[in-house]
């Protein structure tokens, strides 16, 4: 997910188990916490991309593929993680370091929310195309969940319009609620968002404000001027975030019965275009807010022919409310270059590749082997190759490795040992 993303969540989960604690003995220390508990957990959302410091170890794009998503982002890097968002805490901020030292609610707060920001991150990260592999060393494959979009909206208003509403400063929240407003209209009017998708999000942010205002009692975010609220009223302060987390969490359950029935319409699909091949995976990204359309890659092998087939696509699962073509077009990429009304579903890329160069380059060039590492569609194309998750076959983005002008440098070093997403094309797929 973007950082944006990353710090909202943070910020209203670090609020969230402010609110489930016992409250402190006097307001000061009552907000100190608050403030304590928001940063140390929106820090903690986003600590894990500090791995962008180490892409310098490796040429591009390789420093990307490789060092980003890596090693700090798995669970037993996340246990030093914690320990040291803690440690600069308690070393940098004497109010934090007295209120930890004489608060046992405070000491526990702060555990739970770094835990829960670190674990946040890597599970946020896991929902997308682009993957985690969480379980080195002890398993060191990705993991895609392929059911949520980088740049997802929908928490921005789970969690922002909760937090904007407990600012006391007038001005200060009426530009918070005015930038989530604003800033789902400018995707849609820039085509990144269905008017479906416009409509569903206002709605939930006018749900989570009428019950901020109506079920939750008076909160203030931290720094504001005031008294704490009675410890009465303590408990209640928690049915705003609260109903945005359950909205977050019934969000993701949608986009992923909505990505099990895309996956299976495009493998009965590839199977009635040609029975012979075997598919080997789909890789499936979601459109922000829009859990009917769907971009694909597609991987198959054809062991006979000695050949794999990559094709990529749209899909709409329900074509009779949001026609293929309807998809947000600046994510899609191409044109469809055919439609199928029956599925919704529409390719614009179909490329078959030598299984006998993907081998041989596995085996001769080390820059490519090591790409291999980070590649799920690799498309080969003269004398670079794309992964076909982001973007055309023929064109250059992020993922691009010109190996052949690499074949005469040395090896890179170091390189993570991760899995090899396409290992079956390599061991006889």
């Amino acid at each position: 997910m973007d950082n944006l993303t990353h710090s909202v969540v943070g910020l209203g989960v670090g609020a969230l188990i402010d609110r489930s604690l016992p409250p402190e003995p006097d307001p000061l220390r009552e907000r100190l916490r608050a403030r304590l508990l928001l940063t140390v957990c929106c820090l903690a959302s986003n600590f894990p991309d500090l791995d962008l410091v180490l892409t310098p170890l490796l040429d591009a794009p390789l420093g990307y593929l490789l060092h980003h998503r890596g090693h700090t982002h798995t669970l037993l890097a996340a246990l030093g993680e914690a320990a040291l968002l803690l440690g600069l805490v308690w070393l940098l901020w004497p109010g934090a370091r007295r209120l930890l030292r004489d608060s046992p609610q405070a000491r526990r707060g702060a555990l739970y929310a770094a835990a829960a920001g670190l674990l946040l991150h890597l599970g946020m990260d896991g929902l997308n195309v682009y993957g985690v592999h969480p379980f080195w060393p002890l398993d060191a494959r990705w993991y895609y969940g392929d059911l949520v979009f980088i740049v997802e909206p929908v928490f921005w208003i789970a969690f922002g319009v909760p937090l904007a509403a407990m600012v006391r400063t007038r001005w200060l929240r009426r530009l918070l609620q005015g930038l989530l407003v604003l800033a789902p209209i400018g995707f849609t009017l820039g085509g990144f968002l269905q008017w479906g998708s416009l409509a569903g999000l206002l709605a939930l942010g006018l749900l989570l404000g009428w019950i901020q205002r109506r079920i939750a009692a008076p909160a203030v975010l931290p720094g504001a001027p005031g008294d704490a609220p009675p410890r009465g009223m303590h408990p209640r302060r928690r049915a705003g975030l609260a109903a945005g987390l359950a909205a977050a969490l019934a969000f993701v359950g949608i986009q992923a019965a909505a990505m099990q029935q895309a996956r299976g319409l495009i493998a009965a699909e590839i199977g009635r275009l040609d029975g012979k091949e075997r598919l080997l995976d789909v890789a499936l990204s979601a459109y922000p807010a829009n859990p009917l359309c769907w971009s694909f890659v597609s991987v198959a092998s054809d062991a006979a022919g000695g050949s794999y087939h990559l094709r990529r696509g749209l899909l709409s699962i329900a074509p009779g409310v949001s026609p293929v073509g309807a998809c947000p077009a600046p994510i899609a990429g191409p044109a469809p270059a055919q439609e199928d009304a029956r599925a919704g579903l529409a390719w614009t890329a179909d490329e078959r590749q030598s299984l006998a160069s993907l081998r041989s380059l596995h085996k001769n060039n080390c820059h490519f082997n090591a790409w291999l590492r980070f590649a799920r569609a690799p498309a080969l194309d003269g004398q670079e190759a794309t992964d076909l998750r982001w973007g055309a076959p023929g064109s250059r983005n992020f993922s691009t490795i010109d190996y052949g002008g690499m074949a005469g440098r040395p090896c890179p070093h170091p390189v993570p040992e991760w899995g090899m997403p396409r290992a079956d094309l390599l061991n006889g797929g």
